[in-house]
This record gives structure tokens, sequence and C-alpha cells, in this order.
């Protein structure tokens, strides 16, 4: 029966690129929309403006959540032209590309389709066989089967890597880690491991669950936002306020604005963490003394952890997602997110052990947040659609951690070998 279906689906998509394929003389533009997305929505009207506009283009319409057919064209197209075939709207024009809706995207869709009705030189989006071949010999697939979900393509599924790489990015917070290592460091001085790992997970589980309370709050404001398009900009302001404390907090730790732990919040936090030393305690009372205290550091710590996941929660918002693909990023965000924490965890658990957790090292994780933060607001103003597509994605974070080694590299080693040293780390 499945074979059958997919040779009727196969056939039907051909039946429908012929449709369009017909050289008329005429510039070609494939839209694919969902008519739950408000995005395709606001979009219309100035797709129906400047199909008015212009007598030589040919608009056409596909909608993608209740009709198969259009799905597998709409996978098709998107593979010719290298972007995801996850988010819609999706454009296609002059053998060009874009995902999602905003006023640059507009502006650049207007300018290519002059640009391609005046000069007759651009190629036809509608002819994606040869292309798509050519890709699948070079591009090899790397797909998971998720249940509820369905095939998750890592290779065209941008929103997929943008969620594992700001994951991975934000699972270094410097507060976070911060307070994991000083729970820990004291926890070990009980010597029972059945201690330890009580106290850490139960501290890593609520901790996480706020955290993800927090992030799926934040998207749902910002998903509203979406609607009115004012998202790229109130992430992008976001991003670059967070961008320019945190670059400033390696020069200048905590002078002035910081996102970090307040100093008066410190002492509270050890007395928290030695109250669950007490003898005497069962593991149930345990359990709940931890859990009340990881809430209350969870809130305390909020400010300084909230960056990345307002980013994050932006750029998933642009690319309207429904709620359950959300529910599985938001997972795979939060598993991410505690690798690192759990590295930590399982080590003092094994060894007795943990490294201190000490300023220079936050300094550095600081930097580096900072700078991608920076690139990522920059790319949401002027280039939204890089995170529309998997090497634009990986091209924006490649660059801000070459600029962060280059900046390292400058101002601890060649910098002050000329006797400049800025900052007051000195």
């Amino acid at each position: 029966m499945s074979l059958v279906r997919s040779l009727v689906i196969g056939i039907l998509v051909l039946l429908l690129a012929d449709v369009v394929r017909a050289d008329d003389g005429r510039l070609h533009m494939l839209v694919f929309h969902s008519d739950v997305c408000p995005h395709c929505e606001a979009q219309k009207p100035f797709l129906d403006a400047l199909d008015e506009a212009h007598a030589g283009l040919a608009v056409h319409g596909y909608e993608i959540r209740q009709v198969a057919e259009h799905r597998a064209l709409f996978r098709q197209v998107a593979a010719a032209h290298g972007v995801g075939a996850d988010s819609v709207p999706a454009l296609f024009v002059g053998g060009r590309a874009w995902v999602g809706d905003s006023g640059l995207i507009r502006r650049q869709i207007a300018t290519h389709v002059e640009h391609c009705l005046e000069r007759g030189d651009c190629p036809d989006s509608r002819d994606t066989g040869q292309r798509f071949e050519r890709l699948a010999t070079v591009r090899e697939s790397v797909t998971f089967d998720v249940p509820f979900i369905g095939s998750i393509d890592l290779m065209v599924q941008p929103v997929t890597v943008s969620t594992a790489l700001i994951a991975f990015i934000d699972g270094f917070n410097p507060c976070s880690l911060w307070v994991l290592t000083i729970l820990l460091a004291l926890v070990i001085h009980s010597g029972s491991r059945k201690r330890i790992l009580v106290v850490g997970l139960t501290f890593l589980v609520v901790t996480a669950a706020i955290y993800g309370m927090f992030i799926a709050g934040v998207f749902g404001a910002l998903n509203l936002m979406a609607m009115a398009g004012w998202i790229y900009p109130v992430v992008a302001l976001f991003a670059l306020v967070f961008a320019v404390v945190n670059i400033k907090d390696y020069f200048w730790f905590q002078r002035g604005i910081s996102f970090t732990i307040d100093e008066k919040h410190k002492p509270g936090i050890y007395k928290r963490i030695r109250g669950l030393m007490a003898e005497g305690r069962s593991m149930p009372a345990l359990v709940g003394a931890t859990a009340l205290m990881a809430a209350g550091i969870a809130f305390i710590e909020l400010p300084c952890t909230a960056g990345f996941p307002v980013v994050w929660s932006g750029i998933v918002a642009s690319h309207d997602i429904d709620w359950l693909f959300f529910a599985f990023l938001l997972a795979l965000y939060l598993l991410i997110y505690l690798a690192i924490e759990l590295v930590i965890f399982f080590t003092a658990l094994t060894t007795f052990r943990v490294d201190r957790f000490e300023e220079r090292h936050g300094r550095i994780l600081k930097l580096i947040g900072g700078i991608i933060m920076l690139a990522l607001a920059g790319v949401l103003v002027f280039a939204p659609e890089l995170m529309h597509d998997i090497r634009g994605a990986l091209g924006v974070f490649a660059m801000a951690l070459g600029a962060t080694v280059l900046i390292l590299v400058l101002h601890r080693y060649l910098l002050p070998k000329m006797g400049v040293r800025i900052g007051d780390e000195w």
C-alpha cells in the first residue's frame, strides 16, 4: 500500500512540476505555505502586490499541511536549492530561495525579481531535477526517526543544527557551572556517593525543568510577536545588549552592568548548600530540600542564563514550527545543555573530586558567548535567512568562534608582548 501511495505521489509531483514548467517566457515563483502559518498569511499581500506589479511574473502557491504531494514537491525543490524543507513560507524564484518573512527578505525578493525580469538571465527555479541529482551525489543524509515527529535529517534541518550549536555554547554558562561545582565540592565532603547522586541528579533535574519552562514561555511570547513581524529587531536588540555586556565582562569582570550572580546572593547559596549536609535527613527530605534549593538558585541565576534561550526561541519562532516539533527541539536543547554538567557530575561521582570554577574561566566563557551573541544579532538584522540554511548557520558560528580565538590571542599574548594591557585582569 505504501508503495502504491509513493508511486501516486511521485506521479503527481511530476504532473505538478510539469504544470508550471511550460516555457512561456515568464519568471516563475514557487511559494510553499501552510494554512495555519501566520507568517505565510502576513506575506500574502506582498506577493499579490508583486504579482500584480509585474506582468512577466507568475506566482504559484502550494499548501503543504493538507496536501502530501505539495510536501513532496517542497522537499525536492528545497533540496535542489540547498535549503531545508522544514519551514514555511518558503519562496523560490530565479534560482534563489528565501525561507521566512521579514522586511529585509521582502526587499531582497523584490530586487531579485526586478533583476531577473530586466536581465532575463536567471535560472528557472522549477528545473530541479539535474541540480537535485548533483547534490545527491555529494551530500550524505544524516537521518534518524523520532516518535510522533517523523524523520529528521540533520543535513537539511537548519533549525535542528542551530538548536544543537546554541545549546552546546549555552551549556558552558559560567553561572550554572559555578553553582554546580560549588555544590559538588561541598557534597563530596560527606564521603557518600549516594548523597552525591541524590543531590546532584535532583539539582540538575529541577534546574533543567525550570529552564525548560522558562524557554517555553519565551517561545510562546516570541511566537505571538512573530505574527506582528517584530521578532527579528526585538531579539536582535536583546542579543546585542547581552553581547556588549558579556564582552565587557571579559575585559572588566562584574564592573557596572553584569549578567552574573550578584555577590549579595552568594552567601545565601553557600548557606543553603551547606544545609544539605545536615546529618539525619531521610532521602525524601534530602530530595525535597535539594529541589527547593535548586528552584531558588535557578531563579537567582536566570538573568545570567537567559541570553541564549531568548535568542534561540526567536530563531525557532521565525521558522513557524508547531508545538510538537518545538517540544522535540526543546528536549534536544536541554539534553545538549546538560551534557557538560552531566560530565562534571559523573566525574565527581566517580573520582570524589571536582575542579573549582575560577574567574578566569568565566571571563573566557563570557567572551565566547558575547561574540556569538554579537554575530547572531548582526545576522538577525542583516541576513536572517542564514539561520534557515545549514551552511549559513554553521558559517555564523564558525566565524564567531574564529573571531573569539583571534581576540584571545591578541589580548593575552601579542598585545602584552608590546606592553599593551587592556582590562582589569592583569
